[in-house]
């Protein structure tokens, strides 16, 4: 399974990039707000400086809902560095981009996928992520690893490549459940992906462990 964060924030990406087990970045014009990047070169300036950070993908949206502004904006950020995988939304002309980067050679992340049917078009449509956002389900009473299993479920029947990208990853749990059921890929917040790390029989050993270190020396 691979890791992904999901944010803008450069040290954040740095303090993951140094565990040694990060595989990507997802980011959106939302998160880029979030650390005060705006405006269209600011924005494309910090894609860049991701890139440099990490070894893996880098997603990175469309802002455009028609197909001639989605072409214009995707072949823009695909220029700038050969880890950016171009974002992409889940609607009708969305799809008619993503089958276009995909006969052009330009890697995509269909985003903002809510059902089974959504991620079939996106995977027929040649996508090579598709993001569940699994969050967003449970917040309205819906079950969003369910979701991961339906699709991993027709993706196996017919072999389809693209891989399953669990975004809106809110918990530990959350990645624990994903890998159970087979996604590709986890994005979420480097708290999530921190929390893997703990528990309180590790902790309470290491100190039995220190404590008998030092009453024989």
């Amino acid at each position: 399974m691979k890791f992904f964060i999901d944010t803008a924030n450069l040290d954040q990406i740095k303090e993951a990039q140094n565990l040694g087990i990060l595989d990507g970045v997802t980011t959106n014009p939302s998160l880029m707000a979030k650390e005060g990047i705006t405006g269209k070169n600011n924005i494309l300036k910090h894609y860049v400086d991701i890139c440099n950070i990490v070894d893996g993908d880098v997603s990175a949206e469309v802002i455009a809902t028609d197909f001639e502004g989605m072409i214009r904006e995707g072949e823009e950020l695909a220029g700038l560095h050969e880890q950016i995988v171009v974002k992409v939304p889940m609607i009708k002309e969305g799809i008619k981009a993503i089958k276009y980067f995909s006969d052009n050679g330009i890697r995509t992340n269909c985003t903002l996928i809510f059902s089974p049917g959504q991620a079939l078009i996106a995977a027929k449509a040649g996508a090579t992520y598709v993001s569940p956002f699994i969050g967003r389900l449970d917040d309205v009473s819906t079950d969003g690893l369910n979701l991961i299993a339906e699709i991993r479920l027709i993706y196996d029947n017919y072999g389809f490549e693209t891989e399953i990208l669990a975004a809106s990853v809110r918990h530990t749990m959350h990645i624990i459940d994903c890998a159970k059921l087979g996604a590709d890929v986890m994005t979420g917040p480097l708290s999530s992906i921190e929390g893997l790390l703990k528990h309180p029989l590790t902790d309470i050993g290491l100190a039995k462990f220190l404590e008998d270190y030092k009453k024989g020396n």
